[in-house]
């Protein structure tokens, strides 16, 4: 394709001129690429589709988020294909609820939102002392969500609507006590038990194989012993802070920009004030509100009289409980911290003034002006390094999609190289070796990105050596690669993996020699009871596992305890074979009546959660969900143990 393009470039450009540049006028060269990569869906739900990029965007702010709460977890977990099938899972789980919300009308009114966000522990800890939300500090939690506080609340709307379809079910869910009982007595049940263990290690000194069998287990499981394909790359990145290096602020712009906003880098005027407050809400009757108004007109004609009084009066008289006792104090305020009536009144007056009565959603005001406090002027020198820094990430920014253009152009007209745009636009060409497919674990940045990496083993890149496109790899940034080394998969050679080989025939063997001794003895204490010679007893329950192996556990509390004692087999695969004894059961002891009443109520509680998904997977039905992808295979022990030699 490229050769053609080459060959035909004036036919090929007047084509593009006509069919793609206007699409570039209206959405941007970014724009193109992206629409692209992220249009393929992934998921379907009653009709609406779920795109590549939604996922990856949902996936990127789980990940984000569970890496700042648990640093020291492997990032390996966060990237891998479980956790990114996760992901969809909750993004099709939310979709699918919300599409029921929709078709039952479940909507939540303003009330219902108002006591929410009231009730949220974060919410709550923006409050300031007078009990009135911090407004500045609420609008950076909005936008550390990407969100404005109205999409916010937006948001939680739309999640409170969300519960609402399953709180139907999962609130009503109830069990009776009879039921509860039986389940739980077998539940808390205890069973004293022995095990026997042939363990697969003990067995291994038995084993002898030949070449022989080491020669046909290797070429009978070729598989087991694959190479993966693995390649040497160069790339480079172009990211808001390459783009920083290239720009150089003057003096004379650092020196205008800081006298335009010296006021603002200096830091915010706060006021001091106290208040006298009649409650009156704002959808309250009218003449409640105007019987608060008039409280607060006799109030304020008292402390105009006596302006010394005012914290006396608003000790007795305000309905401010959280400011009353303090004289009405309301501490050091900068703007956005109040509501907005308030806040005008506050930030017109003098120093001592007491204002006129001011009406806000919550009642009816009287302020006193008791301070102001006005930052100091910081110097040009002070605030030079920050006002420089500004100013780069300004003009960086603005640069950016200008630098990106060329950036993604010359990867592709130059394409069988990286050097003549790294030198056009400074930057550095950046290598790295044994690259797969999958990010190795421990692998950050560019490397781990699964877009780059899927156009670095395409076939263009790897059969012609070409550079990849620009890929996005995160907001203003842009990466693009070339394979300079390209070593397919493949069968290593019996030589090179020999000892492996014998490894895993000895572990086959030494499994088989376990479960052929652990199922003749079985069979033989089965016969003769009085003839097992076994470790001592322990007692075990499902709350009292002792450390016992869960396979063993299991069977343990499934054996038929009608006969006893009895004998139970478990096939513990490559660890071996365990025979195990039960010798007798203990039922549940009575319980107190307080602990009675936990155990049926989380009883319920499971009951409950059951019930909520099977509904769950009713709704899924009837809205015709489906999801693309296939789910990730299960890793398996043979796959672990060829990862790790």
């Amino acid at each position: 394709m490229f050769d053609f393009v080459r060959k035909h470039m004036k036919l090929m450009m007047f084509v593009m001129f006509l069919l793609i540049i206007p699409s570039f006028v209206l959405f941007g060269i970014d724009g193109y690429n992206r629409s692209r990569e992220k249009s393929a869906t992934v998921a379907r739900v009653g009709g609406y589709d779920i795109t590549q990029g939604e996922w990856d965007a949902a996936h990127k702010s789980e990940s984000d988020r569970l890496r700042a709460a648990r640093p020291n977890l492997d990032a390996k977990l966060f990237d891998s294909p479980e956790a990114r099938y996760a992901t969809l899972e909750r993004l099709v789980s939310e979709r699918v609820l919300a599409q029921a919300a929709d078709k039952f009308k479940l909507t939540t009114s303003d009330a219902r939102l108002a006591r929410d966000l009231q009730q949220d522990p974060t919410i709550a800890s923006l409050r300031l002392p007078d009990g009135k939300l911090d407004m500045e500090r609420y609008r950076q939690l909005a936008a550390s969500q990407g969100l404005t506080p109205e999409g916010f609340e937006a948001r939680v709307r739309r999640d409170l609507s969300v519960r609402q379809v399953q709180a139907g079910v999962i609130n009503t869910g109830f069990s009776a006590a009879g039921v509860a009982d039986v389940s739980l007595n077998a539940f808390f049940e205890k069973r004293e038990i022995q095990i026997a263990t042939f363990a697969t290690a003990d067995f291994a000194s038995k084993v002898s194989p030949t070449d022989a069998e080491l020669d046909a287990f290797y070429k009978t499981n070729q598989a087991l012993f694959q190479s993966p394909e693995h390649a040497s790359i160069e790339y480079v990145v172009l990211d808001l802070d390459t783009v920083k290096k290239s720009i150089s602020i003057n003096e004379t712009d650092l020196k205008s920009y800081y006298e335009q906003n010296v006021a603002r880098l200096s830091g915010k005027e706060e006021r001091r004030a106290s208040h006298i407050l009649i409650n009156a809400a704002k959808d309250a009757p009218a003449a409640d509100r105007q019987k608060a108004k008039a409280r607060a007109s006799e109030l304020l004609q008292i402390v105009r009289k006596a302006p010394d009084s005012f914290a006396d009066v608003a000790k007795k008289n305000s309905q401010d409980t959280g400011s009353a006792a303090n004289g009405g104090d309301l501490d050091f305020f900068a703007r956005g911290a109040m509501v907005k009536p308030f806040e005008d009144a506050a930030f017109a007056m003098k120093k001592g003034d007491i204002s006129e009565v001011v009406e806000s959603d919550f009642g009816y005001h009287i302020i006193q002006l008791t301070d102001i406090k006005t930052p100091k002027q910081r110097s040009f020198e002070e605030l030079r390094a920050s006002i420089e820094a500004d100013l780069k990430t300004q003009k960086a920014q603005a640069k950016f999609a200008e630098t990106a253009e060329a950036f993604t152009n010359g990867v592709y007209e130059q394409s069988d190289s990286l050097k003549p745009v790294a030198d056009k636009l400074k930057l550095e060409i950046k290598t790295a070796i044994n690259l797969m497919r999958k990010p190795a674990s421990g692998v950050t940045g560019v490397l781990a990105n699964g877009k780059f990496l899927a156009a670095l083993f395409g076939p263009d890149a790897i059969e012609k050596k070409r550079n990849t496109e620009a890929i996005e790899t995160a907001p203003n940034q842009l990466v693009a690669g070339r394979i300079t080394q390209y070593t397919p998969a493949r069968t290593m050679p019996f030589a090179e993996v020999r000892g492996v080989v014998r490894e895993r025939v000895v572990a086959t063997r030494a499994a088989e020699l376990a479960k052929k001794e652990g199922l003749e003895k079985l069979a033989a204490w089965r016969a003769a009871p009085a003839t097992a010679t076994m470790p001592a007893a322990v007692m075990v329950s499902r709350d009292q596992s002792q450390n016992i192996p869960p396979l063993v556990l299991a069977a343990a509390l499934r054996a038929d305890g009608s006969v006893l004692p009895a004998f139970v087999g478990v096939d513990l695969g490559a660890q071996g074979y365990s025979v195990l004894r039960v010798n007798k059961i203990v039922p549940r002891p009575a319980p107190a009546e307080a602990a009675l009443k936990q155990d049926r109520a989380q009883y319920t509680q499971w009951w409950s959660a059951a019930e909520n998904q099977a509904y769950y997977s009713l709704l899924k039905e009837r809205f015709k969900t489906e999801i693309m992808v296939p789910h990730p295979a299960p890793v398996s022990t043979d796959a672990l143990l060829t990862a790790a030699k």
